[in-house]
């Protein structure tokens, strides 16, 4: 719904159509979209709001404006104001279009609500050159605000989507000095992508901005907290560069960006957002049953596994519970070159294809780790096709850290032919069941200069980069539809735009048990109908925290070694008798639960705020709590039950610890670490 009010609103309201006012009011014009309300006044300066929060802000402020390298261009003079009806995708609503001028630069400001998408607006601008004379542009800004905290502790939590080479946690809370630039474009030569929204929430309710192109954007999100200042800011920003000059008579236009507000974390943000994106046109891809089986990879031996290693440690996965074996780097000849490697595989690719036939006789199922778009520089395929490289503004390579090689052009039809020409050696003449696509580099690709790659504009590459996923992932479905493909970017908050060609998203080598859970909270909010792995749990905290995977709902894996570990490994992963049995148990209860493929309920705690940390699957009539705290003991609550009384059982530890009534349900416990309890009506 549309709230119109000021001096004109009970006029606009009788009206149908486009209407064109000019007024000197300085009555703010509001507009509302479910519980936001967005006022803008007579500068074009906005100020949002909500009947359900205490104030986001402490009055209007310049949300929208240009920057030069002397100043920032706001504080326009209202000429025109008008609205229309609005349908199609992403649904039907109503556009509000604002006009002023400034010094020879005049403002369009389109804000648009969605009958079908409350508590979002989107937000399109334009600025015209109309003086005789070069203006000097150096940036454009969207949906910047300045929020207020209300003296939470911590003031506020964020959740930021950018991706860098820290692998830093994609939430976090913000206090004292801060500053994060979130850029979405290359951060350096491995790193970029992500998730282009950012989210900052307080115990009241929490704002988030992003953009809504379809595909990914060179723009930054900036959260600041100043010193000694109790504002943290926000907004949407693209760099256009020093000595850039907006021309007489032409037209400059932002990307649609957006700002929302939830109740909550940051989780019902994020799933507003992807409602938002799907009713645009965003796909999802369709969940893969065996995607949610658990798995056991070779890489706990490393890249100078013998095959003998991998083929004698089957048994014991199979004994397990483990229905995934997945092969790992180092069976190829280089990346790049996939075929196999003659010193691991003397009778060549015939061999690799009786190892997948061996996996096949266990009862499981092969995945095949694989770096796509990386080709080494000595590699066959760039020696005699140097043009698939993407090329930078200098004309040099765009280099990949981590796997010592080049960047294939993904635009580049040469590089889309080899790509096909791989998952179908993959995949139809190995008969691997999965691809475990990986590494850091996947998630972005810088502006490409180099001709060869067929497009008009160099950034066309990172727009277009999803494209290259997605022929990945439909080539592996056209030849076995049920093929789960993996897509894991090495410690980075994945692409937004590359997740509807997978099937399986990952914690892709966390750096602790708390990024396994906030990612997993993370992707079920925007993909809530994809499996999400955990990724070995030997990357947890202490190298055994199954809990943390199994209480979010994701899927057990792990890189034991058995009988033993392979001598040149950097690290021992040994399968002892102590470790197969707590292995064996959880694997168990796993296989037994499978929550992972249930409903979570992420709106119903706030992982910052609510203490112990808490996560909510629900599996019928039956609700899965996971608790997690260093040491616990005291109350916790448990949201969501609307039956009468509830039995409450602790699985792991298969003991009744109680009973709890839907009118008061709460009951002390204590624990250490986790605690996984189901609870179900009697």
């Amino acid at each position: 719904m549309t709230m119109l009010k000021g001096s004109w609103g009970n006029k606009l309201l009788a009206l149908s159509g486009a209407i064109l006012l000019l007024s000197c009011s300085k009555q703010p014009t509001i507009i509302q979209s479910g519980s936001l309300v967005l006022e803008v006044n007579d500068q074009l300066q906005t100020r949002v709001s909500s009947p359900d929060a205490k104030p986001f802000v402490s009055d209007f402020q310049s949300s929208e404006y240009l920057e030069s390298d002397k100043k920032s261009i706001d504080l326009f003079s209202l000429d025109s104001y008008s609205f229309s009806s609005v349908s199609g995708k992403p649904g039907s609503g109503t556009a509000h279009l604002f006009t002023g001028s400034k010094d020879g630069i005049s403002k369009s400001l389109t804000i648009t609500s969605y009958e079908d998408l409350p508590d979002l607006l989107s937000t399109k601008v334009s600025y015209t050159n109309n003086s005789k004379k070069d203006i000097e542009v150096t940036a454009w800004v969207n949906n910047a605000y300045q929020i207020l905290s209300q003296n939470d502790m911590p003031p506020f939590w964020a959740f930021q989507g950018s991706s860098s080479g820290e692998r830093a946690d994609w939430i976090k809370p913000i206090e004292d000095e801060y500053y994060q630039q979130n850029y979405m474009g290359m951060n350096s030569s491995d790193y970029g992508g992500g998730i282009p929204v950012t989210d900052i929430w307080r115990t009241d309710a929490g704002l988030m901005v992003g953009h809504l192109s379809l595909t990914p954007e060179l723009v930054s999100l900036p959260t600041e907290l100043k010193k000694y200042e109790s504002t943290v800011s926000v907004g949407v920003s693209r760099e256009l560069g020093n000595h850039n000059y907006l021309k007489p008579g032409e037209t400059l236009e932002t990307l649609e960006t957006f700002v929302g507000i939830h109740s909550g974390d940051y989780f019902n943000g994020l799933q507003k957002y992807a409602s938002l994106m799907q009713a645009k046109g965003m796909e999802t891809a369709p969940s893969q049953p065996a995607a949610y089986e658990p798995i056991w990879c070779a890489w706990g031996y490393e890249r100078n596994f013998t095959l003998d290693e991998v083929v004698g440690t089957l048994p014991k996965v199979k004994e397990l519970g483990i229905k995934w074996a997945v092969l790992d780097d180092g069976f190829q000849q280089a990346e790049g070159d996939w075929h196999t490697n003659k010193n691991k595989f003397p009778k060549g690719d015939t061999q690799m294809k009786q190892v997948v036939d061996k996996i096949h006789s266990h009862g499981l199922k092969a995945k095949l780790w694989w770096a796509p778009l990386a080709a080494d520089p000595g590699s066959k395929l760039l020696t005699e096709n140097p043009e698939m490289r993407l090329y930078l503004a200098d004309w040099s390579p765009q280099y990949i850290t981590w796997w010592d090689s080049y960047y294939l052009a993904p635009t580049n039809p040469k590089t889309i032919k080899h790509t096909k020409d791989v998952v179908n050696l993959f995949m139809h003449d190995w008969g691997f069941d999965g691809l475990k696509l990986d590494g850091q580099h996947m998630n972005a690709v810088a502006p490409d200069h180099n001709p060869a790659s067929e497009i008009d504009d160099p950034e066309l590459a990172p727009k277009q980069l999803p494209q290259f996923f997605k022929t990945i992932y439909e080539e592996a479905l056209s030849i076995k539809s049920d093929a789960v493909v993996e897509n894991c970017p090495c410690g980075t908050c994945m692409s937004y735009f590359n997740m509807p060609y997978m099937n399986q998203a990952v914690s892709s080598d966390p750096m602790s048990s708390w990024q396994i859970r906030h990612k997993g909270k993370t992707y079920k909010a925007l993909v809530a109908n994809t499996a999400y792995y955990g990724d070995h749990v030997e990357l947890s905290d202490g190298g055994d925290d199954f809990a943390s995977s199994f209480g979010v709902g994701a899927v057990l894996g792990t890189k034991f070694t058995w009988p033993k570990d392979n001598p040149t490994a950097g690290a021992s992963y040994l399968l002892t008798p102590e470790r197969e049995q707590e292995w064996k148990k959880w694997f168990g209860l796993y296989n037994e639960k499978m929550i992972s493929k249930e409903q979570y309920l992420g709106f119903l705690y706030d992982i910052g705020y609510d203490k112990p940390e808490t996560h909510l699957i629900q599996k019928g009539d039956t609700l899965f709590y996971a608790f997690y705290d260093e040491s616990w003991e005291g109350q916790i609550e448990l949201r969501g039950l609307d039956q009468a009384t509830y039995t409450v059982h602790d699985y792991f530890n298969d003991k009744i610890i109680g009973k709890v009534e839907s009118a008061k349900p709460t009951i002390d416990v204590k624990f250490e670490d986790f605690l996984l309890i189901e609870v179900y009506p009697q």
